[in-house]
């Protein structure tokens, strides 16, 4: 039996808006919490399964980068357009302080604080993108020039291909 989705903050502030979001709950896998794996298990590809990032600047201090799954935040890119000389990912042991959520959980919206999001101009080319619903195992798909209405979101061009 399906367990109901339970709202999560980041769900409840969409609603607040009007937002409208499809909620798609999947088994998360305690030695995979890769983007990758979620976009599988949700039945999406890769490059509509967006991963949000905590990242710091050496200026401007947190904020928060969205790339799709298939794709690596080119650091170079988003230090740029961030307004940064330099950036760095936050440790994986302080985004729960810095977000209020954990690592394969954090979402765009309903952070601790407000942070500024960039997100990776591809998005635009989707109807609808997913993106973590602030918990592990559940994801919302949310059209993307949408979340400009909750979250700062500013568009750019921040990624490179795998491996580059």
């Amino acid at each position: 039996m399906k367990r109901k989705s339970a709202k999560t903050n980041a769900v409840r502030l969409l609603e607040k808006h009007g937002i409208e979001c499809e909620l798609r709950e999947y088994a998360v896998d305690e030695h995979d919490l890769s983007a990758a794996y979620v976009a599988q298990a949700i039945g999406l590809p890769p490059a509509r399964v967006f991963k949000t990032l905590v990242v710091m600047g050496s200026s401007t201090g947190v904020f928060l980068a969205c790339v799709p799954t298939d794709a690596e935040l080119d650091l170079k890119k988003i230090a740029r357009v961030s307004g940064n000389k330099k950036v760095e990912m936050a440790p994986v042991k302080e985004i729960p302080a810095l977000t209020g959520y954990i690592r394969g959980g954090v979402s765009p919206v309903g952070t601790k604080k407000h942070y500024p999001v960039f997100m990776d101009e591809s998005a635009l080319t989707w109807p609808v993108i997913s993106l973590s619903a602030g918990v592990r195992g559940c994801q919302m798909l949310v059209n993307p020039a949408d979340l400009a209405k909750v979250v700062d979101v500013t568009h750019c061009s921040i990624t490179k291909e795998k491996g580059v």
